[in-house]
This record gives structure tokens, sequence and C-alpha cells, in this order.
């Protein structure tokens, strides 16, 4: 890897901390937001276990409520860190920034977010990089592409750390769905990744999980877990709308290469059983994992496959604990753990 480059480093690298937001408004999960925000402060005590949490919270007086909902739970108080600023919505994956690096040197990317290009209210969220990037005391970067701004969700990629890069083409490409980048191709996008991320090897997969309402994101699908292996999601019942897509996907792996020329070693995952709320499929998938310092956490769905995820994520990280956690409730809102946070590189 060229040390002039700037590099987004893989999440299995050394973390100063894990950027979330505390909900604030209960429309993301319709009927469950109490039992959300316990679900958060669970979230945050492991975190905060092992590493740095910086808590977005929308005002000073939800602040002295985390604060004393946390201290109740017995979190590490030493690790949480509060940024005040209302947002739109807790999705830092998406709205927060990236956060690179060039040697030990770092900068935040803004990656224009748009509400996933969806919805209309995210101005609020639009502010988030900046309020991070000065958090940190951290340049921030718009990120453009010939004069134009540039829109990628954090969900819509994953790298090794090397140069090599997972995304989708329905997120990404798609013509007329959720449009992020009108007109844009692959070249364009790989373009942007190399000059903004280190990446000079992108491999592209095709549709996401039925339910996301992202339009594709990859974090639901497949994963690195090392720089050289990638974990990814199939579905084992044929008459699943799921079957063919990932089936898809994971002939797309198999043969494709990474930024060495090596085939990746690819490693399956079982999909929970479909889980519906109000007559819509709901995006569940183990795929979902956040990784930090020393644990991975893997969103759980009181499903009989919650062990046989939690046994193949452990087989991929013999040296870090697995920790489950319960995301029913989280993914009301269409998202878990990995959605939910962004990592802050040391």
């Amino acid at each position: 890897m060229n040390t002039e480059q700037w590099i987004f480093p893989a999440e299995w690298e050394q973390q100063q901390a894990v950027l979330l937001c505390f909900p604030h408004n209960g429309n993301d999960w319709p009927g469950k937001y109490e039992a959300i925000q316990w679900a958060f402060v669970e979230f945050i005590k492991k975190v905060a276990s092992v590493e740095g949490v910086i808590v977005v919270v929308a005002t000073d007086k939800l602040k002295d409520k985390v604060s004393s909902m946390l201290k109740m739970a017995h979190v590490n108080m030493e690790h949480v860190l509060f940024i005040i600023h209302k947002t739109n919505r807790s999705w830092m994956r998406d709205s927060g920034p990236i956060i690179v690096k060039k040697g030990a040197e770092r900068r935040a990317l803004n990656f224009n977010f748009n509400g996933w290009a969806k919805y209309s209210n995210f101005k609020l969220d639009k502010h988030v990089p900046k309020k991070v990037a000065d958090f940190l005391n951290v340049p921030l970067k718009q990120v453009t592409y010939k004069g134009k701004p540039v829109i990628v969700e954090g969900g819509a990629i994953d790298v090794n750390g090397k140069g090599t890069l997972l995304t989708t083409e329905e997120c990404l490409l798609h013509p007329t769905i959720q449009v992020r980048n009108e007109g844009f191709t692959k070249e364009d996008y790989e373009a942007v990744f190399k000059e903004y991320l280190g990446v000079t090897n992108v491999i592209w997969l095709g549709d996401g999980v039925e339910g996301d309402d992202t339009h594709g994101h990859v974090d639901d699908l497949a994963r690195f877990v090392n720089e050289d292996t990638i974990i990814t999601v199939v579905e084992d019942n044929p008459e699943d709308a799921n079957f063919k897509p990932l089936q898809d996907n994971l002939k797309r792996l198999q043969a494709s290469k990474l930024e060495n020329g090596k085939t990746p070693n690819i490693v399956t995952l079982p999909m929970p059983k479909r889980l519906d709320f109000d007559g819509i499929r709901l995006p569940a998938s183990y795929a979902n994992f956040l990784i930090i310092n020393k644990a991975v956490l893997v969103p759980t769905f009181n499903d009989s496959k919650d062990r046989i995820a939690l046994n193949i994520i452990a087989d991929c990280f013999p040296d870090r604990e697995i920790i489950g956690i319960s995301a029913t409730d989280f993914i009301w809102g269409f998202g878990t753990l990995h959605c939910l946070s962004q990592q802050i590189p040391e």
C-alpha cells in the first residue's frame, strides 16, 4: 500500500471509539421507543467495556437522561463521551463521517448523506460529519467528483484495508430507484473509491436482501472478516425471495479476485427465518455485525439459527469474543448494529 495515500482502515484495525446516536424520536421504531432506548444502553455498555463510545444526543436534557440510564446499567462511563446535536435519525453508519488515515494522520470524509435518496427529512443529519470532525479535531473533506458532490453511505461499502472494497449494483447503479449519483458508472465510483479510500479493486455484488429500505446495502450481505476472507449470507429455502439474489452474490464472490490477484476465501452464513412487521418484510441479517476492539457484536433474532451464525462468526474471529445482541427491536427500524454505528479508527 502507498503510504502517501489516504486509506479507509478495515474495521478490525484498532479503534479509538464507536460513534452512536441515541434515538430521540420513536418514528423509526413504532411502538418500541422505550425498548429501543434500553437496547441502546446495552449496545453502549458492550462497546464501552473495550473502547470509547461517542454518543450523539439531541439535547442537554436527553444527555442527562441517557447518563442516568447508563449509570443504572453499570456502563463504564470513563469510556463515554457526548456530542449534543439534533438529528433526524440514528443511523450513524450512513450519515456519520468515514474516517480515513494516512500514516498516523486522520481526516473525516463527508459523503453528502441525502436520506438514502428516499426520505426528505435528513437536513439535520447532514451536519453530523462536521460535528464529529470538530469533536475529534480532524479536518473534514467533502467528497466530490468532477466538481459535484458524491453520495455514498457507509453501509453501502465494506473494505479489507488493503485495497479491496465490496459494494452492490442495486444500491449504487440502479437507474431509477433511490438514485444517489445520476449517470454514475462503475468506473466513476471506482475513481472516487481510489481517490478517497485508497481502494484499487472493487468487487461488485448484485442485489441486496428483500425489505432493505436502503436498496441494497452490502453490510446486510457480505463482509470482510480479515484481509483475504469474506463472509456472505445465503438463504437455504429455494422458495424465499432472497434465495436467488444471494446465490448470485455467492457465485460473484467465488469468481472474484482481491487486490493482490488472489481468490478470496468465502465463508457462508445462514439467514434468520423471515421476519415481518405490519405487512412489511424486515431485512434481518447476521451479516450486520460490528467488529470492535477484542470483540464482535452480532445481531440475534430469537431464532434457532442464532447459535449457528454465532459459531460461524466465532470461527472467523478466533482472537475476539463473540457477543450476541438481541436485535429484534432494532430491526423494526430496518437496520441493526452495523447500520447504527460508525467506527473511529485510532
